[in-house]
């Protein structure tokens, strides 16, 4: 079994693939963290942890042990107040006010597969043989707080994923006000930490910063993931690069308020955590009721970022994601948002389809516009019946026109809006989040539904069942547009309140399960105003993602590149749009729009009816490419090869599982005269066979490809990109 316990040493061994992850529990009874990193042998593993006796100022829990000081002992899940000044785990108001708690080991269990996690999505086993997990029960004596420590180890991946479930077991009721999911302590601070942050169509840039004494953290108090930062982050060790050196990786599976980072103590010890943001949070725990935390992924390479990521998308892709789309390829599409926003009639979107249908695309997916009397973003969100000022015979009518073309159809809806101006508003005004006297802050002219309550999710769950039901759709975008304010609820009561944002996401949950079992021939992809909710959590109840609202190829590529540090490109909706571009106004061919689109789930965002018959063929071309290539774009392993954060240009790679085929992205944005000429190296494929470029036919060693490169193209004109199609000759 991948989990060995030493009984006699109080330690637990976790071994994953190429990752060891060490406890011990102290003759005090509490879990010390000793190691996680390359795998280790043995069980000989004590003596990593080294205690000393510090100042006065770093106190002893036990006299007879003047070394042992929570202040500098490593622990797996921290409290403050007695002796440990860090940033604690978890944190606790008991009945007199106070909140000092003491959690000791209790017992522990080892069993394999993996058990789900109470109303949160979570990574998952096909078979208990694929993983194992380990229980580490702490326990409170005095108020009969309990908590269980969940670490599940992969053993095919390097990923060890960890939760908390906190219990009262006592007679009082608790006040939780802050629950982690993780808390690691490194034994020292020479990292660099990376996060994905940004703005709306301007998401997931990378950034590093070396640590530094003191607090550094990335949060979201928005409601959602958000735009602005992403649940994740990771620790590179001193000269680690994409290709090399430790990289330490964390994400959380949540979609909600998170909080991530790391706190370098005084004796430049790192103590990483990632949970629950504590922010306006509190949640009363009555005797004999639980919380269970969000889980947490983590991932060690010693390959660098590129091995990070690449265990984190296998991991996702084949257990985070499910049902019918998990392992199949998606379908070409065509949005017809920025072909015509809200106008248009179904001749308009027939013709849309059947120019889509002649060029070799699969589904037509029409977007906002079609339901109440929504003819601009003021009005009838919630109002899910059609529109029939727009389409007269009903939405029946025009998917039948579609389906008649051989292609999909899809729809776009936002369930977890509602529109002031709507018939679902004037039933039902305290339906929205709201605090009663307040001022009902809109963002795009809406409010949010109060999905803490059962009676707005079943209604959410029936309005949307019923018109997936009303006809053969296959894709649905589910999208949500704003963040959290007035973050309160008509129905919980006032020391319930500040539970509202976290009970939103559970009912937000809660009714993804049910649509998405409901209806598992369709095809659910996520959106928030492009990438405001791009994370783990959706990612378990809706394979893709829309990755940004910014749909320019220039934009895309450090969007799509950041991206991917983390999540799988078959989770990356990624679309060729119109020129001068919507949101930027840039100008770029059609060749470079389709050859970045080309890396994620490719589709268009226009009115191919404008095409003239050249941009036909280029599109028909690029349609074909996708094609041929898209099981290496949503299956393969991708490889970073240059980043546009770090220069004038951008490759990725995707390769075969059996490195028998290739797919190389390459982009230039502006162009400098008399340039040098360069190279740039492939990566991941065999360096014993050769490969075949399909567009020259000249054969290549894999060694050549790998270790001399190929020569960079050389272009004309600003906005270039070129791509490559590698085949092993057999």
């Amino acid at each position: 079994m991948s989990i060995q316990y030493d009984q006699q040493r109080s330690l637990f061994h976790l071994q994953a693939q190429d990752t060891s992850y060490v406890i011990h529990v102290t003759k005090t009874g509490y879990p010390a963290h000793l190691y996680w990193g390359k795998k280790l042998r043995g069980m000989q593993l004590g003596r990593l942890l080294e205690l000393k006796e510090r100042a006065s100022f770093s106190p002893s829990t036990e006299l007879d042990q003047l070394a042992l000081s929570l202040d500098t002992l490593p622990h797996e899940y921290p409290g403050y107040g007695n002796s440990d000044f860090r940033m604690p785990a978890y944190q606790v108001m008991l009945p007199n006010g106070t909140t000092v708690t003491d959690l000791r080991y209790e017992s522990h269990s080892i069993r394999s597969g993996k058990p789900a996690l109470a109303g949160l999505p979570a990574t998952y086993t096909e078979s208990d043989d694929e993983a194992a997990t380990l229980e580490l029960t702490l326990k409170d004596e005095l108020t009969g707080l309990t908590v269980i420590l969940s670490y599940t180890v992969f053993e095919a991946f390097n990923a060890i994923t960890r939760s908390a479930r906190l219990v009262n077991n006592g007679t009082d009721t608790l006040q939780l006000l802050r629950a982690f999911s993780l808390s690691l302590d490194f034994a020292h601070d020479r990292f660099e930490m990376l996060q994905l942050s940004g703005a709306w169509t301007r998401e997931r840039y990378v950034h590093t910063r070396k640590l530094e004494p003191g607090l550094q953290s990335v949060e979201s108090r928005r409601g959602s993931s958000s735009h602005m930062q992403n649940p994740f982050v990771a620790l590179l060790s001193e000269g680690a690069n994409e290709d090399h050196g430790d990289v330490y990786g964390v994400n959380l599976v949540y979609s909600g308020n998170f909080t991530a980072g790391v706190e370098v103590d005084q004796f430049h010890s790192a103590r990483l955590f990632m949970g629950l943001n504590p922010f306006d949070f509190n949640w009363r725990l009555e005797p004999g009721e639980q919380f269970q935390t969000p889980e947490a992924v983590m991932v060690h390479s010693g390959h660098g970022l590129g091995g990070m990521s690449r265990s984190f998308h296998d991991l996702y892709r084949s257990r985070l994601i499910r049902g019918t789309f998990r392992d199949q390829t998606r379908p070409i599409l065509v949005n017809n948002w920025e072909a015509t926003y809200f106008n248009f009639n179904a001749d308009k979107i027939e013709s849309i389809a059947r120019t889509g249908q002649e060029l070799g695309i699969e589904l037509f997916v029409l977007d906002d516009g079609w339901f109440g009397k929504r003819d601009n973003d003021t009005t009838s969100l919630g109002d899910w019946f059609v529109d029939r000022s727009k389409l007269p015979n009903g939405l029946e009518d025009l998917v039948s026109r579609v389906k008649r073309l051989d292609m999909q159809f899809g729809l776009w809806f936002e369930p977890e809006m509602i529109s002031p101006e709507s018939e679902l508003y004037r039933a039902h005004p305290d339906w929205c989040l709201h605090v009663e006297g307040r001022r009902r802050t809109q963002a795009r002219h809406q409010l949010i539904l109060d999905l803490s309550r059962t009676d707005v999710q079943d209604y959410i769950v029936k309005s949307v069942s019923d018109i997936l039901s009303s006809a053969p759709i296959t894709y649905v975008k589910w999208d949500m547009n704003r963040n959290m304010t007035e973050i309160g609820s008509a129905l919980l009561p006032p020391e319930r309140q500040r539970e509202t944002a976290h009970r939103y996401m559970l009912g937000l949950y809660a009714v993804l399960e049910k649509i998405t079992s409901a209806f598992p021939q369709i095809l659910f992809e996520s959106c928030s105003g492009g990438g405001g909710r791009f994370d783990a959590g959706m990612l378990y109840y809706m394979p893709q993602t829309w990755t940004s609202d910014n749909t320019d190829a220039v934009s895309r590529l450090k969007i799509q590149y950041g991206t991917s540090i983390v999540y799988p490109v078959s989770s990356m909706g990624s679309h060729v749009s119109a020129v001068p571009n919507h949101q930027v106004g840039r100008i770029t061919s059609l060749e470079t729009r389709g050859n970045v689109a080309l890396s994620g789930n490719f589709g268009y965002e226009l009115d191919l009816t404008r095409f003239t018959d050249e941009e036909k063929e280029t599109v028909k071309a690029q349609v074909a490419l996708y094609k041929d290539v898209r099981h290496l774009v949503q299956f393969g392993d991708f490889y970073r090869l240059l980043s546009p954060f770090e220069g004038n240009d951008t490759a990725w790679m995707f390769v075969s599982k059996d490195q028998s085929e290739a797919f190389v992205v390459y982009a230039s944005v502006l162009q400098e005269p008399n340039p040098p000429l360069n190279r740039f190296r492939l990566k991941g494929l065999d360096a014993k066979r050769d490969y075949r470029l399909d567009e020259q036919g000249t054969v290549y060693g894999g060694d050549e490809l790998m270790y001399a490169g190929l020569a960079t193209p050389q272009f004309h004109g600003d906005y270039a990109s070129k791509v490559y199609r590698f085949r092993a000759v057999e």
